[in-house]
């Protein structure tokens, strides 16, 4: 009986320890993958493009209350952004110039209601939830970011604008298997 227990973990650690070397190998060539349901999952490659509407963008989280509470919920994994927390990606859905409007409704921007956008009054565990409000007209160095695939995404909705000096990079979707 001992074999195949050494046979087994010798290939979890084998499978393990590729996988660690791989997430590497992307991170280096400019590809993130996604696993959370923000986004469809997949591979997405950097770009040198410019933020605007429709596009996705890796971010770091601003150092506050709201993203120490995601942390510690488990709703944002940790990393190497400023404050421990780990790089976002998000869908931009209105930027300079655009009027936003966040409620228990849900977010519009320029009148037009956004799908799956409504805030959530507790989280699956019961846990309350930021309620966010906001009406205004955005500057030149704001953004709205969020999930219009996940009703459940932690987003936009719950920590508002994000700023564009926390954008890192603008990523595109190449291999995608879900939505």
């Amino acid at each position: 009986m001992k074999k195949p227990i050494k046979i087994l973990a010798v290939l979890i650690l084998t499978m393990s320890v590729s996988l660690f070397i791989l997430s590497i190998g992307f991170q280096i060539s400019g590809i993130y993958i996604n696993t959370t349901p923000s986004l469809p999952m997949g591979f997405y490659r950097i770009v040198d493009e410019p933020v605007v509407s429709g596009t996705y963008v890796a971010f770091c989280p601003p150092q506050n209350a709201v993203f120490d509470m995601a942390v510690a919920r488990h709703y944002i994994n940790t990393g190497n952004c400023p404050g421990g927390y780990g790089l976002l990606l998000k869908r931009v859905f209105a930027q300079s110039g655009d009027t936003v409007s966040i409620d228990q409704a849900g977010i519009f921007v320029n009148g037009e209601h956004l799908p799956n956008s409504a805030q959530l009054k507790a989280d699956a565990e019961g846990q309350p939830l930021p309620q966010y409000r906001l009406n205004v007209v955005l500057n030149d160095a704001e953004y709205l970011l969020l999930s219009d695939l996940n009703p459940q995404s932690f987003d936009a909705r719950y920590f508002g604008l994000i700023a564009r000096d926390q954008i890192q990079k603008v990523v595109r979707p190449i291999f995608n298997w879900s939505h």
